[in-house]
């Protein structure tokens, strides 16, 4: 038995997975569906190197297995990659020139998790310069374009997932990885209309990751339903040695959590979040989406996050540090850009050439403000301070969670998707702004959902976050599958590209 491939790119994980369980579709229609709406797709410059070899290789490898009886869930899945996650024989640019030619001999963890399951690879993805951005305007690719389009304007599909973001919404992959240092899963998820879950800090291997902020950076999957999100992170998340911060944890069963039962739960609502001049936009759907966690049992208890409105500058010392740090790897020595020398030139000179000519404008500010806070005279004027700062921020969750709440409810984006180059040209904290809501999270190691609710009146995606408990992702997944369930969310971007 046969089934219409025609529009099969567009399925769930779920849907593609009783499919090919019942043998209604091989992994290789599969994926040559997705592989045909990738190339349509070309004009979004979402994946920027794609793999139709491998994908098919794998592909035929997911039907002998499920043929053999042998097929986990995300076996014969097509999923596109971030730039960040290395692939063994892939250019793997973190959006960087100065990665340009790179091609790791070695698998991050989390992708050799995805293939031990029989995911099928399709590429590579666009994203922001080394994951610094929030527009994904910093790649050297050039911007990833979101699918969803006001009049002629060509809108942003968030960053630095932006890639990811903007396959999956445009339906050319199931799901797509992504990373979140500050809002970099959850806020391109909002402004493309996808589900997107930031696990807990330690939750998923970093191994393999290009690195932005060792401390912060953290994996997760970018799906098409909350379903999706608990089968794909069912599939990327567990202890990894390789990785000393990972946490040696089982893992639990996340689809088998969605009861759609959160009957007496409490959900916390931060009274810090409602800012001065929020869009009433966002702030009524706010107010709905606590209506449909009322309406379905949850209790709605007021909330204080005191230390929240320092997040944003802490985070933009501790990042920016972390970062000046790691990036000092990139030397033009081993691998990578190397700047051509003149006469004379030593290897200082050889240094500040290639640095210049292979980081970007984003990565060299964030770069250059993180060595200042962590140099001599400043270090406990800035970081120390804000490493105290970021525990304060901890303690108000934990607080709030020893208090009995079970998940927070709370605002994605300040806005929906704006213009690609019309925020943060000639003051780039306009553009930082746009995780004003993200960063606690990341701060505090917290697993976090962004979940599509409505549309502004532009017919623009808009999206609310559930926050929960360390470790708990199971809880936090059901409380956000109960909101999708009573949202209703089901529209699509009208094709253009």
């Amino acid at each position: 038995m046969s089934v219409d491939m025609t529009g099969a790119n567009g399925w769930t994980i779920a849907a593609a997975r009783d499919a090919l369980r019942k043998g209604e579709v091989t992994a290789v229609d599969l994926t040559m569906a997705c592989l045909t709406a990738m190339d349509a797709g070309d004009g979004l410059n979402a994946f920027v190197h794609k793999t139709p070899e491998l994908a098919l290789e794998q592909a035929r490898a997911a039907d002998a297995r499920i043929a053999a009886g042998d097929a986990p869930a995300m076996c014969g899945i097509p999923v596109g990659v971030k730039d960040l996650f290395a692939v063994k024989g892939v250019p793997t640019q973190a959006g960087s020139n100065i990665l340009r030619g790179f091609k790791p001999e070695y698998e991050s963890t989390v992708t050799a998790k995805l293939w031990e399951a029989g995911a099928v690879c399709l590429g590579k993805l666009n994203m922001d310069e080394f994951a610094m951005g929030s527009s994904n305007e910093s790649s050297c690719y050039g911007p990833a374009v979101n699918p969803w389009k006001v009049d002629d304007r060509r809108l942003t599909p968030g960053g630095s997932s932006g890639g990811s973001a903007a396959a999956v919404a445009a339906d050319l992959c199931l799901a797509a990885t992504g990373t979140d240092t500050g809002g970099s899963i959850r806020q391109p998820a909002a402004f493309c209309g996808i589900t997107g879950i930031k696990p807990t800090y330690g939750r998923v291997s970093r191994w393999g990751v290009v690195a932005y902020a060792s401390s912060l950076d953290q994996a997760g999957p970018m799906t098409k339903s909350v379903r999706d999100a608990a089968i794909m992170l069912g599939a990327m998340a567990g202890h990894d040695a390789k990785d000393s911060t990972s946490a040696d944890l089982a893992v639990p069963d996340f689809e088998a959590a969605l009861t759609a039962d959160i009957r007496g739960k409490k959900i916390g609502i931060p009274r810090e979040y409602r800012l001065d001049g929020m869009p009433a936009e966002i702030a009524a759907l706010w107010d709905r989406g606590m209506d449909m966690l009322r309406d379905a049992g949850a209790e709605i208890v007021d909330i204080s996050l005191p230390h929240a409105k320092y997040a944003l500058p802490t985070y933009y010392i501790i990042a920016p540090a972390e970062a000046s740090s790691n990036l000092a790897r990139y030397d033009g020595v081993r691998y990578g850009h190397r700047a051509k020398l003149a006469q004379g030139d030593g290897i200082t000179e050889m240094y500040e050439k290639t640095r210049a000519e292979g980081f970007g404008p984003e990565v060299q500010r964030r770069v250059m403000a993180g060595t200042y806070v962590l140099s001599a005279g400043f270090y406990d004027a800035y970081y120390n301070r804000a490493r105290k700062v970021r525990a304060l921020i901890k303690r108000d969750f934990e607080q709030a969670f020893a208090a009995g709440i079970d998940a927070i409810l709370a605002p994605t984006t300040p806005s929906s998707a704006f213009g690609l180059g019309e925020q943060g040209g000639a003051d780039p904290v306009e553009m930082y702004l746009n995780d004003v809501f993200t960063v606690t999270l990341n701060l505090a190691g917290l697993p976090g959902v962004a979940v599509p609710v409505g549309l502004d009146s532009k017919g623009l995606p808009l999206g609310l976050q559930l926050i929960g408990r360390p470790w708990e992702e199971a809880d936090l997944l059901n409380h956000a599958y109960v909101l999708e369930r009573a949202a209703g969310f089901v529209a699509k971007p009208a094709k253009w590209w």
